[in-house]
């Protein structure tokens, strides 16, 4: 693969070329999404000028911010275009943030109008809605400050999250990248999206690079196992299912046996995928699950598209890595932090992920180890928290894991049905050396996860989630 025309990114924060040259050409009657009904380029295009126009109308210019905070529709696709050739930053907000939320992240970003649904139409396990919007002027909004054209908020996995911004060279540049991924989709084929398209896998992953890649992009119906698995059966094109690890396990669980001759393959970014989910996507749909590391800073970094390298990813074109005492840092040309943000996350051209890794210094592949916050002392004695919660996620008995240094190594995990905890201490007892072992198991109906589909790490969360199924079994 040869990459995409970059010659114009050297004018950051050209969000109309970005949506001209390498999101919307194409043939008028190429079919480009589909929710309820196929979109076409020309009916696209239509909308985008359309929802310019009206932001335009509201007093939006170029340099100027706008925040949408709309659910997956083809609305946020055309509002989210339009801003970029108006020459707007377009910050993202998700849609089910309450009110309280969304006034705090307004604030963060200082955005002069926001986007809004009054009325949204759509199961809540739909992959889609159907919206009525309005655009209105934020009190004390603010031009733009820089020459950024997307900001984003992190996960929030661990804690609070992160304002991030790039410009429409980054995400050109991050095209380019999937562009050289010869086992990502292309023209002809299909993309079914589960993943968020408010954070970095869905947005450039999914939305924009189905666009620039001419393939046509699914939501589904339904984001149930046998949902998804209808959106794949429904076209005669190759497809490939994009979504996080949870998905995976949504779909290995399905027990419809028709044959899917059209799913081409998996593939899956956001977090370590459990132990044995690999093998068991394989066994059940007979093509590859493939992985995804990126980071909303840069977006796609490394990838094992077909599972073979696992547990390595190979770093996509222009990836420049160091380790530091076990840390993964990344080369980038700017800090990707707008507001206050913490000064050793970017330091002199280069990014820290905060994941422990090893680094192959022959192939230069990548294993990420997980969080280095995760290795903690007990006794003298180091713990890897990954270690230990990959080992309990891979019991029969557990559904989900999450473990963390809380006074002490403490797993919150979920059983699966007829699971009991004294399987699981008996499993733990054979795989684990005592000082690994967890002092504590909270059990959890489920455990409390991000819009995006992320186990929640947060103490206080996961305590408040225990606190609540406590009181819901008659406890305390």
């Amino acid at each position: 693969m040869t990459g995409v025309d970059l010659s114009w990114a050297n004018a950051p924060g050209d969000g109309r070329a970005l949506v001209d040259d390498l999101l919307l050409a194409g043939q008028d009657d190429e079919v480009c999404l589909r929710f309820e009904d196929p979109v076409r380029r020309s009916a696209l295009r239509a909308l985008v000028a359309e929802r310019e126009a009206e932001l335009r109308a509201a007093g939006l210019v170029a340099g100027g911010t706008v925040a949408l905070r709309l659910p997956p529709s083809l609305a946020y696709v055309g509002y989210l275009l339009a801003g970029w050739r108006i020459g707007a930053q377009v910050s993202l907000l998700d849609h089910r943030l309450t009110r309280h939320e969304v006034d705090g992240a307004l604030d963060r970003i200082g955005a002069q109008y926001l986007v809004d649904a009054v009325e949204i139409t759509g199961h809540r396990l739909c992959g889609y809605a159907q919206v009525v919007t309005e655009v209105s002027a934020c009190p004390g909004g603010r031009a733009a400050t820089t020459a950024h054209s997307l900001v984003q908020f992190s996960s929030g996995s661990t804690g609070a999250s992160k304002v991030i911004a790039r410009t429409a060279a980054d995400l050109a540049y991050e095209l380019d990248r999937y562009d050289r991924l010869s086992d990502f989709p292309r023209a002809g084929e299909r993309v079914v999206l589960l993943a968020s398209i408010v954070h970095v896998l869905g947005l450039v992953g999914g939305l924009l690079n189905a666009l620039h890649a001419h393939a046509e992009l699914v939501f589904p119906r339904r984001l149930t196992a046998d949902g998804i698995l209808a959106a794949v059966a429904a076209g005669d094109t190759p497809a490939t299912v994009l979504g996080v690890p949870f998905h995976a396990e949504l779909l290995t669980s399905s027990t419809d046996p028709t044959p899917l001759p059209q799913l081409r393959r998996m593939i899956v970014a956001g977090e370590l995928v459990r132990p044995g989910v690999p093998e068991k996507f394989r066994d059940r749909f007979g093509v590859p699950l493939g992985t995804m590391y990126g980071m909303t800073e840069i977006g796609v970094i490394a990838t094992d598209l077909s599972g073979g390298l696992r547990p390595a990813v190979e770093p996509t074109h222009g990836m420049r890595f160091q380790l530091r005492e076990g840390e993964l840092w990344i080369a980038m040309p700017a800090s990707p932090y707008v507001g206050l943000a913490d000064p050793t996350r970017f330091v002199d051209g280069w990014l820290c992920t905060k994941d422990a890794a090893d680094l192959d210094p022959d192939t230069g592949r990548v294993t990420i180890r997980g969080r280095l916050d995760s290795q903690v002392s007990i006794g003298g004695l180091k713990v890897d928290l990954t270690e230990v919660e990959q080992t309990i996620a891979g019991l029969a008995a557990v559904r989900e894991a999450v473990v963390l240094h809380d006074a002490g190594v403490r797993a919150y995990l979920s059983l699966v049905d007829g699971g009991t905890v004294d399987e699981v201490k008996a499993a733990l007892a054979e795989q684990l050396a005592p000082f690994k072992r967890p002092r504590e198991l909270v059990v959890l109906p489920v455990l409390p996860r991000t819009a995006t589909g992320k186990i929640v790490r947060v103490p206080a969360v996961l305590a408040d989630a225990a606190s609540g199924a406590a009181r819901n079994n008659g406890e305390g």
